[in-house]
């Protein structure tokens, strides 16, 4: 009997490789097994009642249909002054601010706007998963510098050989995608390390895009430097934060673009093909939050998690690298964390995303991804369950 013809494979080669993610498993395994899912990252309680209300409020007044292609005004002289206040980094607000929808449009806008076939774009591995396939997109190459893991007590647990990074520089690299404070690992980008960045961007004319969007998800009193702010740096830089992680709305995805004009002139033309606009009454609500940016973030709340997980992962043996932002905790499992989080799930009813998945390199494979962005009684109830079948 013939086999039926099975349907062709209309995918472009150069997505084959996302089509089906370690966060659909995990969370498939969580389903199954009742497991407490610490692979998701996002909080599990809602944002402050102020934005919540003036969301409802522009609900209620009418701000229900398209908003502006670049963003309202309100959000944008808001994002203005809140980098002005916090940064000293003056942005026009009609020609060098961007409302987009959330920060992953942000990035993907800016990528496939400044890249193309034939470009390379330097990331730092582990890197967020979608800027791999944004640069596949963008049908351009990525070049990955590793962060490797310092030592088990530092002031910098994660760091990479500023020599790889000049090294990975050829004559078609275009941009350097940079992200702190840094997702997956935690870490903070130190002084040291912005500085050869921005040494390696002046140098090169290359342009970075700045993923900052735990900007104001900083631990033990540490600020953030928004590598915009280095020398000759504002000129080169699209620097991109988000609502979602400042005020805990992620659903929301209201994200923003800030650079010179003529960068987000480039970004604004990929963007508005994109979703073209999005949250009408999300953007009047996170335009009054911004001004109390810095009294209205989770930090603290986020801080105590943190230790709490953190605190009692240790206690259960286990090798911890305590983040300084974020929301993840990593941990060094001692051997193959793709193995160690498929069975977890049934061993100890815990998720947990293996960090190889934000490798190009073998670098990753023994390091499990934690999130400590959930109420304390789940992290608790996850300790427990993890004390059951650890020792």
């Amino acid at each position: 009997m013939a086999e039926p013809d099975r349907e062709p494979d209309r995918l472009v080669a150069r997505m084959h490789g996302f089509r089906t993610t370690i966060f659909a498993e995990m969370s498939a395994l969580a389903v199954a097994t009742g497991a407490v899912n610490l692979g998701q990252g996002f909080p599990d309680t809602d944002g402050p009642q102020l934005i919540l209300d003036a969301a409802v409020d522009a609900i209620r007044s009418g701000h229900n249909q398209y908003p502006p292609g670049n963003g309202i005004a309100p959000l944008r002289h808001a994002i203005s002054e809140h980098q002005e206040r916090l940064y000293g980094l003056a942005y026009d607000p009609d020609s060098e601010v961007l409302v987009t929808a959330g920060a992953t449009e942000a990035i993907a806008a800016a990528v496939t706007a400044l890249a193309g076939p034939g470009d390379e774009v330097i990331l730092f591995e582990p890197y967020y998963d979608s800027y791999a396939a944004t640069v596949a997109l963008a049908g351009a190459s990525r070049v990955c510098v590793t962060l490797e893991r310092n030592g088990q007590v530092t002031q910098q647990p994660w760091g990479f050989d500023h020599d790889a990074l000049r090294a990975a520089i050829t004559p078609r690299t275009k941009l350097i995608l940079l992200n702190t404070p840094h997702n997956p690992t935690g870490t903070v980008f130190g002084a040291d390390d912005l500085a050869v960045i921005a040494e390696v961007a002046v140098e090169h004319d290359l342009v970075v895009i700045a993923d900052e969007v735990y900007e104001h998800l900083l631990f033990d009193g540490r600020l953030h430097v928004p590598i915009a702010t280095l020398p000759g740096m504002r000129e080169r830089t699209v620097t991109i934060s988000s609502a979602g992680k400042t005020f805990s709305v992620t659903g929301w995805k209201i994200g923003w673009a800030c650079g010179p004009a003529s960068l987000i002139a480039a970004v604004r033309t990929v963007k508005q093909f994109l979703t073209y606009v999005n949250g009408g009454p999300f953007q009047p609500a996170v335009a009054v939050a911004l001004a109390e940016a810095e009294k209205l973030s989770p930090v603290a709340m986020l801080q105590d998690q943190r230790d709490l997980l953190c605190d009692g992962l240790a206690e259960l043996g286990l090798d911890v690298i305590v983040p300084q932002a974020t929301y993840f905790a990593t941990v060094d499992v001692g051997r193959n964390g793709v193995d160690y989080c498929r069975e977890l799930p049934t061993r100890a009813g815990v998720v947990a995303i293996p960090s190889s998945v934000f490798y190009d390199s073998d670098a990753g494979d023994r390091f499990v991804r934690f999130a400590f962005c959930k109420r304390p009684e789940v992290l608790r109830d996850a300790l427990t369950r993890l004390a059951e079948v650890t020792g």
